[in-house]
């Protein structure tokens, strides 16, 4: 039904549009014009122009087949078109499928397949294959003697998920990573398969790369306003709305382009949140609002020649600091999120240095006597997209803005995520329904109802 909605909507797109001072009205198709900015009409438009957001819109174009004759008009809309301030390029680039939440297992494993095969899906003819640069390291989780039994819970939840994942006592533990102390650890759990760190930036630039060979289209600028059919109703509000045009703001310009269009993907990230806040939509149908906003997190680099070496996984200490190695000359990268009193500013990029030396690096030394003569060599910031609510990913419709789906809040797992999630919301749209991961309960209602989905595995 969802389908055959927005194919009826796309119809009829050409002949409501208004002239633009862009020139004309209709489809402006891929490289054929020099000029940045957006078309006139598109069927979907994403907001959000990182790894997932590119995610949504390739499976898109993979998944709609011959369903229509002209194909599924795409945009792509990104306000930073460097990725300078990105969530994904400056994420650690893990994945794992250690998690406590059924979906995210699932999620994980579906990813995993996805990078394994990654150039089934986005190579491209007649270039060199994908280097993903996957190190399978995998994730080594330790836990006190007070989380052991939540860890163990969650050891069997993936294992019946089909996850090749051990449990070690501390004397195994010993045995098999030697540098490290298991002071205070009850038991550790570590990914046999499938499990270890690549490189983001390859990941999107794939993504990007082949949904544009495929007919997408990508703007650079930042949505910030809508118009809907709610917008000229006289009082009372309607119980829902449809969002008729998106007016896409040109980079270091007053000027806007409206974009009118039949489905809204919010893809946003650590924005989401407050895109359904933008001039146009309806207060009443956005609430509850979005409980997703940035949140700052550090990662840190070091050397250290007598560290690890090549054994070392992506360990995650029982105080929540992780480390893994990065790349094979005694160099390691890692981090630890805040506690809720000592959230940072997250209005900038900048890095607070006291954090890893009192903070971080006196667990990091706890953990592996030979990080106490590390030496810090750089050091970047970026946002994690952090549901407030419970740490997990929103996807599906909006309740009660109709065509509007979200694809947000993944508090630090959607890079790994993306495939999955993208070909999530993708089945949504085209066919109306999930089809290869049941995902309903990320949906909108927990949201509603007051029910968190806790995930007990967060970094």
């Amino acid at each position: 039904e969802l389908g055959q909605t927005l194919e009826r909507m796309a119809q009829t797109l050409k002949d409501q549009l208004p002239a633009t001072a862009s020139g004309g009205r209709g489809w402006v198709p891929p490289g054929t014009h020099p000029d940045p900015r957006p078309p006139d009409e598109a069927d979907v438009v994403v907001v959000g122009g990182g790894v997932v957001g590119w995610s949504v819109a390739y499976w898109l174009k993979g998944l709609e087949g011959r369903r229509r004759q002209h194909g599924m008009k795409v945009l792509v809309v990104e306000r930073d078109p460097t990725y300078s301030r990105a969530s994904t390029v400056l994420s650690a680039g893990g994945i794992r499928q250690q998690f406590s939440l059924r979906e995210n297992i699932q999620m994980s494993r579906f990813s995993a397949s996805f990078l394994r095969d990654i150039n089934e899906y986005l190579g491209m003819p007649n270039e060199p294959p994908i280097d993903i640069q996957f190190q399978p390291s995998g994730y080594l989780f330790l836990a006190s003697p007070q989380s052991a039994a939540t860890l163990e819970a969650a050891v069997q939840l993936q294992r019946d998920e089909g996850v090749q994942v051990t449990l070690l006592s501390p004397t195994q533990l010993k045995a098999k990573f030697p540098w490290i102390n298991t002071e205070d650890v009850a038991v550790a759990s570590y990914g046999l398969e499938d499990e270890g760190w690549f490189d983001p930036w390859t990941l999107l630039n794939a993504f990007r790369r082949k949904a544009i060979s495929l007919g997408v289209q990508s703007c650079s600028g930042e949505v910030r306003a809508f118009v809907t059919s709610a917008s000229h109703t006289m009082t009372p509000a309607p119980p829902s709305a449809r969002i008729k045009y998106v007016h896409i703001y040109m980079p270091d310009s007053l000027e806007y382009q409206p974009v009118a269009c039949a489905i809204v993907v919010n893809a946003a990230g650590a924005w989401a949140g407050k895109l359904l806040e933008a001039e146009g939509l309806p207060r009443g149908l956005c609430q509850p609002s979005l409980p997703i906003q940035p949140r700052k997190r550090y990662v840190f680099t070091w050397h250290c020649p007598d560290g690890p070496g090549l054994s070392c996984p992506f360990c995650i200490d029982t105080s929540g600091a992780y480390f893994r190695r990065d790349g094979i000359t005694g160099n390691y990268l890692g981090g630890m999120s805040p506690s809720e009193e000592e959230e940072p500013d997250p209005s900038n990029l900048s890095v607070d240095h006291n954090y890893f030396q009192e903070q971080i690096w006196p667990r990091l030394a706890r953990r592996v006597p030979a990080f106490e003569s590390l030496r810090v060599r750089a050091s970047w910031a970026g946002y994690y997209d952090y549901n407030a609510f419970d740490q997990n990913g929103v996807l599906g419709p909006h309740p009660r803005l109709e065509n509007m789906f979200l694809a947000a809040g993944f508090s630090g797992h959607g890079l790994q995520h993306s495939p999955a999630a993208g070909r999530a919301v993708a089945e949504l749209l085209i066919k109306g329904r999930y089809e290869t991961l049941d995902l309903q309960r990320l949906g909108w209602d927990r949201l509603v109802a007051g029910e968190p989905l806790e995930e007990n595995s967060m970094i």
